[in-house]
């Protein structure tokens, strides 16, 4: 009996037969919940074998999930591939794939700063460079990248550097010919059978590479059991050995260990954990750990801010339950205890109270909305029917409808979350908290994201206050007014 699935690329087990209890499995997923660290997805890998996986309704095993800086691995991973491939060396300066966008006078850090100190976090900068970055009018990145201050030795100083990946991809890209994704879609992305993967992109057209990654959760796990394997799938080399060990090692530190898993020492774009192991990962709890002492791999893709606490359920909980051998056990209640827990894992929708007579007085009305809070849309249109609602916002790019569920999602796609025209997929409901007060839920499906939209009326008037479940803003959220 094992733990079901609708893709059928990874070989399936029962959790016993590959050395863990079902029941420690349960245990950890009833501590993420108990703790509120809200996870949308989770697979685990031991000798090979995916031995449990669940998706918390109404997120899904087919559809990718933003990956935020967990990307920066595989990033690493084409820089392996080329470095093998003789297309460049982890000794060459930076600054020496582009002289044209090189400022009139090169610092010696500069100059030293090496694809090395890229991988490592170790540029010699004190400022994460994304800000400069992001702030080029131009949308040159490259030029905006060598055009920061590098104060520090490179090689000697730690800091977190996403503009230090973008460079990684604008170097690959630079040597190449072809963007960072396409390079990997070859040498990674189908041996591996991973369908579709998409990437961000600069202005100028290089993939993001320190995020922008889109891949389903079994993706992120062969990812990582290739790591486990030392570059082997199907009994194919895909990536050196002798590449893995550095990329997974030390190669600079950035604490002084404890209990912290951000302390332990950064390799190149791999993080070092505790208790022998090594991860990508992504913001607000998108992880590839790898467990080489335990032949294991998990695959977390979620929504919280507590990242440290997801990693304390694994050492607590599941890394002491994985044994030597096969567990032999004569009762299955706990293996369908676990079949039946994982099959049911959901986030509810909000539902307080079903109806308000203010319904009448909203439905159809067009609101318009003021400016000074800087809301993506000039308006606001609600419209209601026995079993659900549209949320309609319209701004000079047009109009966008949200469909929500009363007590239940409903999907819809739509171009809201920023200020881009990316559509992603929703899914949305809304419940009346009190007679005056409407509750919006929207789950963005393929992130982290979750938008809370609360609409007060007060005669012609509504008070609009939108709450995002993560952030990395932590700012309490504007109230925008709106008048029928």
């Amino acid at each position: 009996m094992g733990i079901t699935s609708t893709s059928l690329q990874l070989p399936r087990s029962r959790p016993e037969e590959q050395g863990i209890a079902s029941e420690a499995i349960s245990t950890f997923l009833k501590a993420l919940h108990n703790n509120k660290l809200d996870l949308h997805s989770f697979m685990l890998m031991r000798h090979g074998h995916v031995v449990a996986e669940g998706w918390w309704s109404p997120y899904q095993s087919y559809l990718p999930h933003m990956l935020f800086s967990l990307s920066k691995s595989f990033t690493s991973t084409a820089i392996g591939l080329a470095v093998s491939e003789n297309l460049l060396s982890l000794d060459d300066s930076v600054v020496s794939f582009f002289p044209e966008q090189a400022p009139p006078i090169v610092s010696d850090h500069l100059a030293a700063m090496s694809v090395r100190h890229l991988l490592m976090m170790g540029t010699g900068h004190v400022i994460d460079t994304m800000g400069p970055i992001h702030q080029a009018e131009d949308g040159d990145w490259v030029k905006a990248f060598l055009g920061v201050p590098v104060e520090k030795e490179p090689g000697t100083h730690f800091l977190y550097n996403t503009g230090a990946t973008y460079m990684l991809s604008a170097i690959l890209q630079k040597v190449t010919g072809v963007t960072l994704l396409c390079f990997l879609e070859s040498r990674l992305f189908a041996p591996l059978g991973i369908k579709n993967p998409t990437w961000e992109s600069c202005p100028k057209g290089i993939n993001t590479g320190g995020f922008g990654l889109s891949l389903t959760t079994e993706d992120i796990a062969k990812f990582g059991q290739l790591y486990l394997q030392k570059g082997m799938w199907n009994h194919q080399r895909i990536l050196s050995e002798e590449w893995i060990e550095e990329a997974t090692s030390k190669q600079i530190s950035n604490g002084d260990g404890g209990e912290s898993d951000w302390s332990q020492g950064y390799g190149y774009q791999f993080w070092k954990c505790r208790n022998g192991a090594y991860r990508g990962d992504g913001a607000f709890g998108q992880f590839c750990i790898v467990m080489p002492e335990q032949d294991a791999v998990i695959a977390i893709t979620s929504g919280t801010n507590d990242m440290q606490g997801v990693m304390n359920a694994v050492w607590d909980i599941l890394q002491p339950a994985m044994k030597a051998k096969p567990i032999t056990i004569d009762d299955l209640s706990a293996v369908d205890s676990l079949t039946d827990q994982l099959k049911l894992l959901s986030i509810e929708p909000p539902q307080v109270q079903a109806t308000s007579s203010l319904e009448e007085v909203l439905n159809g009305r067009i609101y318009t909305l003021e400016q000074d809070a800087h809301p993506l849309f000039d308006t606001l249109t609600l419209h209601f029917s026995e079993d659900s609602a549209d949320l309609i916002l319209h701004n000079k790019e047009g109009e966008q409808t949200v469909h929500c569920g009363r007590g239940a999602w409903v999907e819809s796609s739509a171009s809201i979350l920023d200020d881009s025209k990316t559509l992603h997929k929703i899914m949305s409901s809304f419940t009346w908290i009190e007679e005056n007060t409407l509750e919006l839920t929207l789950q963005f499906i393929e992130t982290p994201f979750r938008i809370t939209v609360e609409v007060k009326v007060d005669g012609d008037t509504i008070a609009l206050k939108l709450a995002f479940n993560v952030s990395f803003d932590q700012s309490e959220p504007e109230v925008i007014i709106g008048r029928a």
